[in-house]
Order: structure tokens, then sequence, then C-alpha cells
């Protein structure tokens, strides 16, 4: 599949599908008074897409995967920061395994881009 635009691409789409689902998360009681965690877990997940959005712009492979990198990066601090969230009681088990296998998709499809457009 050619990706002609930013909606085009998957990982991107499943970003957006997660940090809604975050959002909605940490406007819950408890989350939502944690406002530090509330807030960086919100902008980790906002550019795990931004970052993918961001290197799409950028019309270079090179740049690009570079930018795919950034966010699997972001991926792995929003799943660092579901344990905060998960021991501290604001997230169920079954939530968190969710919200992680989520994270290790979209990092899987983020990589697996990066080496395609490294090799083009």
């Amino acid at each position: 599949m050619k990706i002609n635009k930013l909606e085009d691409i998957e990982a991107w789409q499943r970003a957006r599908k997660l940090v809604q689902e975050i959002y909605r998360i940490t406007a819950r009681d408890g989350f939502s008074k944690d406002f530090g965690l509330r807030d960086q877990i919100r902008r980790a997940a906002v550019s795990i897409m931004s970052s993918i959005a961001e290197g799409f712009g950028r019309r270079s492979n090179r740049e690009f995967a570079n930018f795919l990198n950034y966010s699997h990066g972001s991926t792995a601090e929003v799943q660092s920061h579901f344990y905060v969230a998960l021991d501290q009681s604001y997230i169920e088990k079954k939530t968190f395994n969710s919200l992680y296998k989520q994270c290790d998709e979209i990092s899987r499809m983020v990589l697996s881009l990066s080496k395609y457009l490294r090799k083009k």
C-alpha cells in the first residue's frame, strides 16, 4: 500500500486510538488528580503519533525513519508510565495488559516501517 497522506499510516492510526484511550482513562478520579503522571503519559502518547506525523512531513526516507525511532522511544515511555499507573491502582491489570499490548503493536509497526525506509 502506498502512503499518500499521514492518515494512511496504520501505526499513526493506532497511535491516535491509543491517545484517545489514554485521555479517557486519565480523566478518571484518581488518575486525573495525579497531575504529573497524567500530563506526562498524555504528552508521551501524543508524542508517538506526533513523531510519526513530523517524520512523514519531512519527505525524506532517512528523516522519516529517524522520527519513527523517536516514536518508538515514546512508546516505551508510555509503557513505563503504565507500570506507575498500575502500581498506584489507577488502572487494573486487565487494562494495563490491553494498553501495553497496543503499545507493543505500535512499536513493532513503527520499527518495521523504519527498517523498510532505511533500505529504500
